[in-house]
């Protein structure tokens, strides 16, 4: 069948018979469902857009005028898009704290980088618990749970009895410990297929910050 093969009316019916079963199908699934649940989100995988699918998030808080707050734990320097955005724009609706000095290959400072995570965690728990916070984004605190700068059970424990139940929280990065994983409500991993950087293209602006 082409563009300018005429569809008769017999196609339409059964497409329209198709699609009111599909139609009842999914208003009884729905009707089992439920949106009174602060969610625990984990985006990870060696594939590019973590950050950025917990980010859109975010955008999507600020958007309906819903306060949220952001920590990001390691990196440190530099200056994103999303931080620009959020600190000239729209510092009433999230906070923004970026409390990491970089990979670890930069700091090359095991103690320090342990001290900063710790720094990020204690202020990531302030702001989960403020209930004027709906979502918080902890932007990398998978690696620095990888390196072992926090306690993966404490991590745990304090997700699961401390968080209030309305808050969601979204924890970014690669390798997510899998403790995290079986607590989580949602998991998302980013599948590598092709990347710039082994063809030698270096981070651009407005793409990877």
């Amino acid at each position: 069948m082409t563009e300018d093969t005429p569809v008769s009316e017999v196609d339409l019916e059964r497409h329209a018979m198709k699609m009111a079963k599909k139609k009842v199908a999914r208003e009884k699934i729905m009707a089992t469902k439920t949106d009174g649940k602060g969610l625990i989100m984990v985006h990870t995988g060696k594939g590019k857009g973590k950050t950025t699918a917990g980010f859109g998030m975010i955008f999507r808080h600020i958007a309906h005028g819903m306060p949220s707050a952001v920590v990001q734990y390691i990196k440190g320097g530099w200056e994103t898009g999303e931080r620009t955005l959020i600190e000239t724009h729209f510092q009433h609706l999230c906070r923004f704290y970026t409390l990491g000095e970089g990979f670890t290959w930069e700091t090359q400072d095991r103690a320090r980088d342990v001290a900063m995570a710790q720094k990020a965690w204690e202020t990531s728990k302030e702001l989960i618990r403020d209930p004027a916070n709906s979502m918080v984004l902890l932007d990398e605190i998978n690696i620095a749970l990888r390196y072992d700068y926090i306690d993966i059970h404490e991590v745990v424990r304090f997700l699961t009895e401390e968080k209030p139940p309305m808050t969601h929280v979204v924890l970014t990065g690669r390798n997510a410990r899998e403790e995290l994983i079986e607590i989580a409500d949602l998991v998302t991993e980013m599948e590598l297929v092709k990347h710039p950087f082994r063809s030698g293209i270096k981070a651009q602006v407005g793409v990877e910050y």
